[in-house]
């Protein structure tokens, strides 16, 4: 297998043209031409047209598209575990969302280092639907994330609940559409939220990251709801406020694995994730009756 002919064409597709993939992957243009023409012939399809602008996939070429990145992701995952054979150690592929790695995934590492140092980890960052597909792919092990999506083969458990709750950077509290930022928490959060704010279906502004929402309001000013724990700083520093009255809402977090992985390899994670878990505080913060943390 010559992995290096699914690499050539992920260059060319994202260099926009043969001369850029070849300056790129430092071989001759003829190089990187004889590689597609093989491809070509193993899969019996023409994958790019050529022209003067560049090169363009054909639709047989945006079909591979939808395979290259993960084949070329499972051969380097085969050739790590190939380099651990010798030292004995496995190696675990561990996925998160980028708001969970400080601390709760932060605190895991530190727990596997300690509980179980012959696993060898490599860790990925991302958004919970490149994290399920590759859980789903087999190409990560583990993955902790707050939405999952229920697939077949996989099984998923709760690990803990984050609150969300609703802060604004004004003196007054009393919420509007004009300084509100509506964060994407998800369809049940979406549920609630019209359900207990009717009036503010048409926020100013809509993110699907919470961490830029709330660096938006601190900068700019204005209101939303985020995780208890990335406001708390804010609210004991003063610059930001609780709304009154305003509902919390439940966030729990998951843990997502494949029923059919290897025991051997699942268990220390999930055993250090259960952990951290339980000795993580319980998320909920107590408020003073002014409206900051005590």
């Amino acid at each position: 297998m010559d992995i290096r002919l699914a690499q050539t064409f992920l260059e060319i597709v994202n260099a926009g043209s043969f001369v850029r993939a070849a300056e790129r992957l430092n071989v001759a243009q003829t190089t990187v031409g004889a590689r597609i023409r093989l491809l070509e012939s193993q899969l019996g399809r023409a994958l790019f047209v050529r022209s003067k602008s560049g090169a363009a996939l054909t639709p047989a070429g945006e079909q591979f598209l939808r395979h290259a990145p993960s084949l070329v992701q499972m051969w380097r995952h085969a050739c790590e575990q190939m380099a651990l054979l010798e030292t004995g150690r496995t190696l675990l592929a561990f996925g998160g969302e980028f708001s969970l790695w400080n601390p709760l995934l932060l605190n895991w590492l530190l727990e596997m280092r300690r509980s179980a140092p012959q696993v060898a980890i490599r860790t990925e960052i991302s958004i919970a639907g490149e994290l399920m597909r590759q859980i789903a792919e087999g190409l990560l092990h583990i993955a902790v994330m707050h939405q999952p999506q229920q697939l077949p083969g996989l099984r998923i458990e709760e690990l803990l609940t984050e609150k969300l709750i609703c802060v604004t950077t004004h003196q007054e509290t009393d919420l509007d559409n004009s300084g509100y930022v509506y964060v994407d928490w998800g369809p049940r959060f979406s549920a609630s939220h019209n359900m207990n704010f009717p009036d503010l279906v048409n926020p100013g502004l809509l993110v699907d990251l919470g961490p830029l929402g709330l660096s938006f309001i601190l900068r700019c000013g204005g209101s939303g709801y985020f995780r208890a724990r990335a406001a708390q700083p804010y609210l004991k520093a003063g610059r930001l406020r609780l709304v009154p009255r305003a509902p919390e809402f439940s966030y729990p977090v998951h843990v997502v694995y494949q029923e059919s992985a290897d025991r051997t390899v699942l268990e220390p994670a999930l055993e250090a994730l259960r952990t951290v878990a339980a000795e993580a505080e319980e998320w909920p913060i107590r408020w003073g009756e002014d409206g900051t943390g005590d």
